[in-house]
């Protein structure tokens, strides 16, 4: 059997303390300097082994101070399901009252970008084709706890009252309401996720260390006649959430 990289073992060594109550919530780890004597290995495999621990929660970094084991807390669930229109509400919001936890959100809108290449191809449309680009930041009780970048097509929306997600009459209502309110009908979603490590931009918005672990989800809603009317990339920390998909069942 191959022998496990060194930081991985470093990992183990450092999890199993915690497991054994060497080290409890709250403690602060010896420096790394340390650890790396007492392990015999480089202080770049304690650090690779506790960003590894960090990402997965078991870790927290604290800026000046040190790496301490974290506390232990609920990851916040995140449903993606087919029934995700909520009535005259945010799907965010609804998954966030069920938790009960206050689901808001920060967004900043940029209308008439040219579509990279990749948005145009999800949204069927020519590279450089006007979209209506919108950033979020999630937030539950006031914590980030995922980000997107919604792109949809100026053609589509352009000229309407809902040409502005965020703004106008049907603000924040979620995209198949939207859609709904210029008489398009929304009437699925595809979504791939993947798991990735986290930008350095990501994980500074999300409050988590970079090159933490994150689902990164791409998505792509279709109106009833197979036309793509939006394109978004989700990001959502491991260490915070917990992805969870409901699927219908036919009967």
């Amino acid at each position: 059997m191959p022998e496990l990289p060194p930081y991985l073992r470093i990992a183990d060594v450092l999890r199993q303390r915690i497991a054994e109550h060497v080290w409890t919530a709250g403690d602060r780890l010896p420096s790394r300097s340390q650890i790396a004597e007492e392990c015999g290995v480089g202080e770049n495999v304690v650090r690779r082994a506790q960003e590894l621990l960090i990402s997965q929660g078991v870790l927290e970094g604290r800026a000046g101070s040190g790496t301490y084991v974290a506390e232990a807390r609920r990851r916040v669930r995140i449903v993606r399901s087919a029934a995700r229109g909520q009535p005259g509400g945010s799907p965010f919001r609804a998954d966030m009252h069920a938790l009960g936890k206050q689901g808001n959100w920060e967004s900043r809108t940029e209308a008439k970008v040219p579509a990279p290449a990749e948005i145009a191809a999800r949204l069927g449309i020519a590279e450089g084709d006007l979209c209506v680009r919108t950033i979020y930041e999630f937030l539950a009780n006031g914590r980030p706890v995922q980000l997107s970048t919604s792109w949809e097509p100026y053609e589509l929306t352009g000229g309407t009252l809902i040409v502005l997600p965020e703004g106008g009459p049907h603000a924040g209502v979620g995209v198949v309401n939207r859609m709904a309110a210029i008489g398009i009908t929304v009437s699925h979603a595809v979504e791939q996720p993947e798991p990735r490590q986290a930008t350095a931009e990501e994980a500074s918005l999300l409050g988590i260390q970079k090159a933490a672990l994150v689902t990164h989800i791409r998505r792509t809603y279709y109106s009833d006649e197979g036309q793509p009317v939006e394109t978004a990339d989700i990001v959502i920390p491991a260490a915070l959430c917990e992805v969870v998909y409901e699927i219908p069942v036919s009967r």
